[in-house]
């Protein structure tokens, strides 16, 4: 039986959201930032009295030395991986990107130290800038609570280093396995129509 325990944590909604999310902590982030995310897009965020692309705020933390890293579940929309292939310090390993279609738990993971945990994607109608009258009826809760955080780590760190692929029922159509599967197949895959998100992951576009 799971433990039932209180825990600290704020409600987040709206455009509340967006301004505690990405306002105030991952701008703010001093070490790490991992997104765990089911649809990626490119989102605008207000930065110094402007809207920005959010992989522009991604290049500026990189540059301070901030280790970022996004799970998704699904190929990054064309605006997003345009606006990934202008930062070439994103390009050389900035921005660490890793596919895995099971993914739909939503978390920002801020220096491991606060969560956001909730129903919001990386979308300009989830987490980004968009009208209050336009963005997705959102629900999320913001917490440091150590052990809830240390629950998400785990689960975050299991899918990103390929332990969960060993197990995978899918492993055998996932677009870009990130670590061996059950039978320890061979995928033979040509190089055309590939395009490289980060270091050493490349997922098919769509055709």
């Amino acid at each position: 039986m799971p433990t039932t325990r209180a825990i600290a944590a704020s409600l987040l909604a709206g455009r509340e959201l967006y301004r505690e999310v990405v306002l105030n902590r991952i701008m703010h982030a001093r070490e790490s930032v991992w997104i765990s995310t089911a649809n990626v897009k490119a989102m605008m965020v207000e930065r110094r009295g402007r809207y920005v692309p959010i992989l522009d705020v991604f290049a500026d933390l990189a540059k301070r030395g901030v280790e970022l890293r996004l799970l998704h579940a699904e190929l990054p929309s064309r605006p997003f991986r345009a606006a990934f292939d202008r930062h070439a310090q994103l390009v050389s390993g900035g921005l660490g990107l890793r596919i895995c279609p099971r993914v739909h738990f939503k978390a920002v993971l801020v220096d491991r130290a606060w969560l956001y945990l909730g129903s919001a994607n990386l979308t300009g109608a989830g987490l980004g800038a968009k009208d209050e009258h336009r963005r997705n009826f959102e629900l999320g809760l913001g917490t440091e609570d150590y052990e809830l955080i240390d629950h998400v780590v785990a689960l975050f760190e299991a899918i990103w280093s390929g332990a969960e692929c060993a197990t995978c029922k899918l492993h055998d159509v996932c677009p870009d396995p990130i670590g061996p599967g059950p039978q320890r197949k061979t995928r033979r895959r040509s190089n055309d129509g590939l395009v490289t998100l980060g270091r050493a992951r490349k997922l098919p576009r769509p055709r």
